[in-house]
Parts: C-alpha cells; sequence; structure tokens
C-alpha cells in the first residue's frame, strides 16, 4: 500500500494544511504515521488526533501490520504539542472542541501506551506537550542530537498534561517534578538519563534505518527485531547528562513541601557550583504562572501513586475547570494573541497563592 491522506471528520476552517496533516503509509508491514503540519511544528489539532486515531485502530486489527512508526516530515519537530490557539478560540467563541480535544487526545495517548504491536516513535526535533503525550506511550522511542523535550505547560499558564502526571514522576528522584514545576527543555543525553528515550541515533542515520526497516527480515517477534536493527546504529546512554550531575540539587530543592520554599530556598544558595543554576531556575519560575506551578506540583506528586488511567482521568477532571478558573487563557493572550509576553497570573505572586485554592481543583477526584 502506497502513502495516503487521512480524510478527517471534520475540517478545520481556519487550517488550510489540515486534510494531510497526517499522513499514513505501509512497507514491509510497518505502518507509518507521518505528522504532516510542518509550518505549525506538528501542533496537534483534533483532526489530527482522530485520524491518527483511527488509523491505528484499523491497523490493530489488521495482521499484515507488524509494527508502527510514528514520524514526523520535518526535522525541526516530531511534534511541538497541541494547538493551544484552536483551544483558545474554542473557548472564547463559546464551542466544546477544547474539552472534546483533551478527552479524545488523552484517549489516542492511552491506545499508543496499551497498543498490542510495537510502536517505535522517531523524536527528532521538538518533542513538547502533545508530543510527549504521543511518543511516551511508544515502546522504542528514540531521540537524535537534535532533539528538544520538554512538558513547557507552565509557560502558558497550564499544567502537564497527556499522560505527564505518570511519566514525569516516574523518572528518578525528582528530575521529573523539576521538568513539570520548571517547563525546562532537555536534550538527548538528559532524556536517556530521566528515561524519557530508549535510544540515542545520531540523525545522519535515520535514512538508513528508514532502508533498513524495508528491508528487515521479520523473525516473528517484531519488538526484538526492531531492537535488534537500532542496535546497530543507536546507544541507550551518552555520557555527560547535565542532570545527572544536577540530581543531589534537584532532589533536595524539588523535595520541599511547596513551590514557594523551592524559590525561596533556590535564592538562598551559596554553594558556588550550584548557585548560578538556582538563581537561573529561581528566575524562571518567577515568570510562570504561581497557580499552574502549584497545581502541578501536586498533581505530580499524585501521579506517581496512581494508575496510566487514572493519571489521565485526574487530569480531565483539571482540564474541566481549567478554561474558566486557571491562568490558561491568559497564558495564551500574552504569548500567543496580544504577543506582549506580560500575563497577569493570577494570584500574581507565589505569596497570594493559598493552599486551600490549590486543594479545591482537586475536590472531586479521589485518589
Amino acid at each position: 500500500m502506497g502513502s495516503q491522506t487521512l480524510s478527517p471528520r471534520h475540517q478545520d476552517a481556519d487550517d488550510n494544511d489540515s486534510a494531510d496533516a497526517v499522513l499514513a503509509t505501509v512497507r514491509n508491514n510497518i505502518g507509518h504515521l507521518t505528522l504532516n503540519r510542518p509550518q505549525g511544528l506538528n501542533a496537534l489539532t483534533l483532526d489530527m488526533v482522530r485520524a491518527m486515531q483511527d488509523q491505528l485502530d484499523a491497523w490493530a486489527l489488521d495482521d499484515e501490520i507488524y509494527a508502527v512508526v510514528l514520524r514526523s516530515s520535518s526535522e525541526k519537530a516530531f511534534c511541538a504539542g497541541g494547538d493551544i490557539r484552536s483551544l483558545y478560540d474554542s473557548h472564547k467563541n463559546g464551542l466544546t472542541v477544547h474539552l472534546d480535544f483533551f478527552f479524545e487526545e488523552y484517549a489516542l495517548d492511552l491506545t499508543i501506551h496499551r497498543y498490542r504491536k510495537p510502536v517505535m516513535a522517531l523524536m527528532d526535533g521538538y518533542v513538547l506537550g502533545g508530543g510527549m503525550g504521543l511518543a511516551q506511550g511508544a515502546d522504542l522511542r528514540v531521540i537524535t542530537e537534535r532533539s528538544r523535550l520538554g512538558m513547557p505547560e507552565v509557560g502558558i499558564g497550564y499544567f502537564p498534561d497527556v499522560g505527564g502526571s505518570y511519566f514525569l514522576p516516574r523518572t528518578p528522584g525528582e528530575l521529573g517534578i523539576y521538568l513539570g514545576v520548571t517547563g525546562v527543555q532537555i536534550g538527548a543525553a538528559d532524556a536517556l538519563y530521566c528515561g524519557l528515550a530508549d535510544w540515542y541515533l545520531n540523525s545522519k542515520f535515520l535514512p538508513l534505518l528508514d532502508k533498513e526497516l524495508d528491508q528487515l527480515t521479520w523473525n516473528g517477534n517484531a519488538l526484538r527485531d526492531l531492537q535488534s536493527l537500532l542496535a546497530k546504529h543507536g546507544v541507550q546512554q551518552l555520557p555527560d547528562a547535565p542532570l545527572q550531575k544536577l540530581r543531589p540539587v534537584i532532589d533536595h530543592f524539588f523535595g520541599l513541601p511547596d513551590v514557594l520554599s523551592i524559590v525561596q530556598q533556590l535564592r538562598e544558595v551559596c554553594i558556588a557550583n550550584s548557585r548560578e543554576w538556582a538563581l537561573i531556575t529561581a528566575d524562571l519560575m518567577d515568570m510562570r504562572s504561581p497557580l499552574a506551578m502549584s497545581v502541578t506540583l501536586e498533581i505530580l506528586r499524585r501521579g506517581r501513586h496512581l494508575p496510566l488511567e487514572a493519571c489521565f482521568e485526574l487530569e480531565l477532571h483539571l482540564d474541566r475547570q481549567w478554561f474558566e478558573r486557571g491562568d490558561l487563557i491568559e497564558g495564551v493572550r500574552a504569548l500567543l494573541i496580544d504577543k506582549d509576553k506580560n500575563p497577569q497570573w493570577s494570584p500574581p505572586t507565589l505569596q497570594a497563592l493559598h493552599a486551600e485554592y490549590v486543594a479545591s481543583f482537586f475536590i472531586g477526584h479521589e485518589g
């Protein structure tokens, strides 16, 4: 079967490239799903989510498909997240697209986590937010020297979702808490160290990998066959992961009871080799939404003890409130709409944020 364009159930009126934003190809018993919205760094729309879900459902039932590869047509980004602008517009216009999007996006992510055939994610370029949601459920998460991974939601007044409440707190120590609460991005060595990727492959080998996938001889265990192929060109560890060196101080600070304590103590660091990192981190957190950071800390700590499905349920529980009570709409306005880069967070400071208000978002959800 050759390349085909998936026809979305509903066309995005404001997105003229949505019709071919997801491409499906089958070669040598492998289903290739290619994100093909390069101008938007493959930011996910509801149509793209539905197209991917439909194709994965069909391939799951097709005995001629042995494995699936998730990939991008662009070397700049695997997927830079969800199309936040379309969700903002939906909320502002009184529509339900934003609520449908989260429900169906999480269902897609869960499908990948639970898929009965091996899934390989080629995480070349930016892998942010919704891109992490797609990739973290894959059996073989492949990164390159161009990969930049992150859950940057707190920067726009949101919290790590798409299963982030599950996979972030399962990184070593408090590293996932640090990544979620600050929204920082990491490169290949840190991604492997954190367990957020499985294989490192220099990008120059990607064309060769493609060729070898097309010529792969299947031996009855598709996952093992794919792993053997990756082992020819890739490695599973890289030296000099920055977070490995920072791990003791990160474990200390991001194990503190609340975000205000974290920021205050970061500013008091006087140990020479940690001071610069501590101040940079504190300055970054001062720019983030106090509410988003604090809710993030709580959801990640809860998620550490919850099964995957319960984490998605908790994230949806927050989503249902967040457009009305959270800081996302203001964050999108300041950073994407008006672009004044001066969001007026509510409340404006950590000192003004009461623990009871943070806790109120979790009322009605057990776990």
